[in-house]
């Protein structure tokens, strides 16, 4: 990325003063653009996630109206003025984007290719961060895995986890939850366990200790 690109690239504070100065924007008070605007963040993690907003969005707008002088769908209007502000595009646009790369990745052989390479070193990284460290169940592996592919493919994290599903299904002829959790099984929850062991006793130290000095 080159100097020049990252000079144009919209600042946060850039990103607050449209998403302020927006229609809707300007007639919220300090803490109704607040909590707008986190709304707005919620919302653009459930397109990236699911390539979807329309549930969220209508159940967001319900809750940010309940407490205001206004209804649900002028709730939803704020929401969506604001989330362009702060994004640049609406949150469809947001979401057609991710669709049409998704589209895209399938539509050309050589991008296939490199796609499911791509996704396999995303699956096979699943085990690793389950057995290594301090380990971590397969759920969370999973996620973590499946949000970085997603990002460094622009696609939403749906998508990402079906490419790391069939692509280890193709190369391993076995499913990537059915091998994540058998080694969840042997590395994680030993682990697991020795630390809820290890909070019982501690926590059984504790109150022995307190029962003692009321005693004394």
């Amino acid at each position: 990325m080159s100097n020049e690109t990252v000079n144009k690239s919209p600042s946060f504070k850039d990103r607050v003063i449209e998403a302020r100065e927006s229609f809707s924007g300007k007639s919220l008070t300090q803490s109704q653009f607040q909590e707008a605007w986190a709304i707005s963040g919620i919302i653009h993690q459930e397109i990236q996630k699911n390539g979807s907003f329309r549930d969220p969005l209508t159940d967001y707008s319900h809750t940010y109206a309940r407490t205001k002088k206004f209804d649900a769908m002028r709730g939803e209007a704020i929401l969506r003025d604001i989330y362009t502000g702060r994004y640049g595009q609406s949150m469809n646009q947001t979401r057609e984007a991710l669709m049409d790369q998704e589209k895209a990745l399938i539509a050309s052989p050589e991008k296939q290719t490199e796609t499911q390479a791509h996704a396999l070193n995303a699956a096979e990284s699943v085990e690793s961060m389950i057995k290594e460290g301090s380990t971590q169940p397969f759920y969370k592996a999973y996620d973590t895995a499946s949000v970085q592919l997603a990002s460094d493919l622009k696609i939403t994290q749906i998508g990402a986890k079906a490419l790391m599903k069939d692509a280890y299904k193709n190369t391993h002829d076995r499913e990537l939850y059915d091998h994540g959790k058998k080694v969840e099984e042997a590395y994680h929850k030993p682990v697991r366990e020795a630390e809820i062991a290890s909070r019982k006793v501690e926590k059984l130290e504790t109150q022995s200790r307190t029962q003692n000095r009321s005693m004394a």
